[in-house]
């Protein structure tokens, strides 16, 4: 039978300090590699984000302690790149976007009119051997088309204009 050794008088004097909590600085492997061991902390949440943390963990076949430690790394990694984007920044991009929305609701349907208008008019006069269905696909075909090449440019000079402000040091 072996026995485990007893901690040092001076350890167990601290732990018995009343109303006091240690905390233990994280063990260097055996290995020699520097690797640190995970350390303890208490945390205290709701029953939602518990019964959360445990059907994660039991969806993952791990323990709740395991799940409970990557949702804090996520934590971690949503919190830092939240940092970049400062909230009047994001309230400016939010508007931005919500006036292309309304842009595009004013100019879709008539839009979609026209090409509609265009096919039937085209197809009356009786100077094209389409139809009138054939001929609306080719317009939305071609305007499709149209539409992907003006995307694809946006696009190309929204990324030279950030690589230029990045390199002039503007956010």
């Amino acid at each position: 039978m072996t026995t485990q050794p007893h901690a040092s008088s001076e350890s167990r004097e601290g732990l018995r300090q009343a109303g006091k909590r240690t905390t233990r600085t994280p063990a260097k492997s055996r290995n020699g590699s520097g690797a640190e061991r995970l350390s303890l902390i208490g945390v205290k949440v709701d029953k939602a984000l518990r019964a959360e943390i445990d059907e994660y963990a039991k969806t993952h076949g791990i323990t709740r302690s395991r799940a409970a430690g990557q949702f804090l790394q996520i934590a971690r990694e949503a919190l830092r790149a939240r940092e970049g984007v400062p909230a009047g920044k994001a309230e400016e991009i939010l508007e931005a976007l919500e006036g292309v929305r309304t842009v595009v609701e004013l100019v879709g349907p008539p839009t979609f009119g026209l090409l509609r208008l265009l096919a039937h008019w085209a197809t009356q006069s009786g100077g094209l051997k389409v139809s009138e269905d054939e001929l609306l696909a080719e317009l939305r075909t071609v305007a499709g088309d149209e539409w992907e090449q003006a995307l694809s440019e946006a696009e190309r000079d929204l990324h030279l204009a950030l690589k230029k402000a990045r390199t002039e040091g503007r956010p």
